[in-house]
């Protein structure tokens, strides 16, 4: 971890430095193009005053020109740094979250939901979430996709080794994250943009080749019929009536449909021009070698063509608002055909394809966010997923992701359909515990890094009941909600043909007796369903269920001067509890006072 922190420490300071001398750069072309425009003009303003015959008016295009050269390089490098304050800002949140601070990241709030199998109970999303952890995409999409896996057991193990090439293209996965700097590319208003491009209405006839046709007949007309008027042949009038002609003709015929266009294709401009730099930056990768990697790559051929042109007409759609520009384009090369032209050519040929390329760089946005957890955590391992009918979880060294360096490592292996209650004092780790089997499990599942030496597991369902809340606006108490949670826990493991579920404190919301009632009645007719349990309570009653299916796991504490935690599970039933203990010292701290 220390070696990552300098890796990435170094990388945004040598950035730091690479944009101040960049920035020194600036002043001197802005210095430049101040005195070469100011040159520009004395010479201009000699020419009108002094008779030195065209030397003046030479200089003064010469001045104009080292102007333009000057304004050229000061554009590329002010495309220079912010591309360079892009990036140190990638490795200056990076160096953020290995201190422990992820507000910098989503948190994928919006994907909380309370009646999810598991997600809500295993911190999926929301602060300091799973998610947030993870999440480093730059498009509204692969945020999304990056949730629906996390939201998902389905086995995507596979995923592991285009996880791991990612993670080893640093500079390359560096360079992606940078390209969302300015903010999240809207996948869903592209998606909508260009679903109303593809119901818009529009006249045909500028995709007829014959129109084609008599578009350069007439350019080629007028410009001859110029030549014709600079060598006498013809009055100077029917050069001049021609263009006019071309404008009002043009504009007649094209300028409805250019207004239909630009109403619906400005929504995509100011995203369009990072989505481009996006598929340019997968389009142009060679190095993948892992099928996942390489199908998307596969998949973009051609995005990045159709992208660039329809930038270029967004382009056209804008010089549009320049009237003069207008005019003359329209007058001498008929602009609006052109551009209608191009759209409608363009609509023809790719739009059915552009939702197949948002769905690629969703998902390579996802995967990107993937491997830089990868990367970031490399004492993480991986999982082994092996296929079998019975349900496997073999953990050795297993902890949550969340407590890193800090966290005490537990082995665990539960057996297909067995029953494991875990029993322990307040604060003694069993929730983090159940956690943690959850977590590992959806990451072993994603293909990505988990959190143990090693953890061997098959592919089944997953379900949780940890987090249960009331809901007051609808009427609905605690104890009722948790009715309703395993309720539908139980419909849950009557579809699937494999579930794990875990359990912390079945029916908190009544008293003991009937709590101890309950909770067995409801072990005993899981129990015939296909489902492997963990189930934390404090009810110590429950541990007698031992038996054949049934075993008992403790989270014990040692209590002396002070309470003392090992955070270690070990067979058999808690004997200590805290409760009173804690409270003791609580009130005998009050009264001290």
């Amino acid at each position: 971890m220390n070696n990552l922190k300098s890796y990435y420490l170094e990388k945004e300071q040598q950035l730091a430095a690479a944009i101040r001398q960049l920035k020194r750069k600036n002043k001197w072309f802005v210095a430049g193009e101040i005195f070469t425009f100011v040159v520009f003009l004395g010479f201009l303003v000699g020419y009108t005053i002094i008779d030195w015959g065209n030397v003046l008016l030479i200089l003064s295009f010469v001045s104009l020109g080292v102007y333009a050269l000057v304004r050229y390089y000061d554009v590329k490098n002010e495309r220079t740094i912010h591309h360079q304050e892009a990036l140190r800002k990638v490795y200056t949140q990076e160096l953020q979250y290995l201190s422990g601070d992820f507000s910098c990241f989503d948190d994928g709030e919006r994907y909380v939901d309370a009646l999810h199998s598991f997600t809500f109970d295993l911190d999926v999303f929301g602060k300091d979430s799973l998610f947030q952890r993870i999440n480093r995409t730059v498009t509204t999409g692969g945020s999304d996709w990056l949730a629906a896996q996390l939201s998902s057991v389905a086995n995507r193990s596979a995923r592991a080794d285009a996880v791991d090439e990612l993670a080893s293209m640093e500079p390359w996965r560096a360079a992606f994250m940078a390209l969302g700097a300015d903010g999240r590319i809207d996948s869903a208003l592209i998606r909508q943009a260009l679903q109303e491009i593809k119901s818009l209405q529009i006249p045909t006839f500028a995709a007829k080749r014959w129109t084609f046709v008599l578009a350069w007949l007439l350019i080629v007309g007028l410009f001859a019929a110029v030549v014709a008027s600079v060598a006498g042949l013809v009055s100077a009038q029917l050069p001049l009536w021609w263009g006019i002609l071309h404008f009002f003709g043009v504009f007649f015929v094209c300028s409805g449909a250019c207004r239909v266009i630009s109403k619906v294709v400005d929504k995509l401009h100011a995203q369009l021009q990072v989505y481009v730099q996006l598929i340019r930056q997968v389009g142009e990768t060679t190095t993948f070698t892992t099928p996942q990697n390489a199908a998307i790559v596969n998949v973009l051929q051609g995005a990045r063509q159709s992208f660039d042109q329809l930038n270029d007409i967004l382009n056209g759609l804008d010089r549009r608002g320049n009237i003069l520009g207008l005019f003359l384009m329209d007058a001498l090369f008929l602009s609006d055909y052109f551009l209608v032209r191009r759209f409608l050519r363009w609509q023809r040929q790719y739009l059915g394809q552009v939702p197949v390329w948002i769905d690629a760089i969703s998902e390579i946005d996802g995967l990107v966010s993937m491997a830089t957890f990868r990367y970031n955590e490399p004492q993480a391992g991986r999982a082994e997923v092996v296929e079998s009918e019975e349900m496997v979880y073999e953990a050795v060294g297993l902890y949550h992701p969340f407590l890193g360096a800090k966290a005490v490592r537990n082995d665990f292996t539960l057996q297909h359909r067995h029953y494991y209650i875990i029993t322990g004092a307040n604060m003694a780790g069993k929730s983090t515990f159940l956690r943690a089997l959850g977590i590992n499990y959806i990451l072993a599942m994603n293909g990505m890094p988990v959190f143990a030496t090693s953890l061997r597991v098959s592919a089944y369902s997953l379900f949780s009941s940890m987090r249960t809340t009331d809901d007051l606006a609808h009427g609905i108490s605690y104890f009722n909600a948790e009715l309703l949670r395993l309720k539908q826990l139980l419909t849950a493991c009557q579809h699937n043909s494999q579930t794990l579920i875990i359990l912390d404190e079945i029916l908190k919301g009544t008293n003991s007796a009937d709590k101890l009632n309950g909770s067995r009645l409801f072990l005993q007719a899981v129990s015939a369903l296909p489902v492997t349990g963990v189930i934390a309570t404090h009810d110590l009653e429950l541990s007698k269920m031992e038996g054949e299916r049934f075993h008992n796991y403790c989270f014990e504490i040692a209590l002396g001067a002070k309470v003392s935690y090992s955070y270690k599970v070990t067979p058999g039933v808690a004997h200590n509890q805290n409760a009173t203990f804690l409270l003791r010292e609580i009130l005998e701290t009050i009264i001290d006072e």
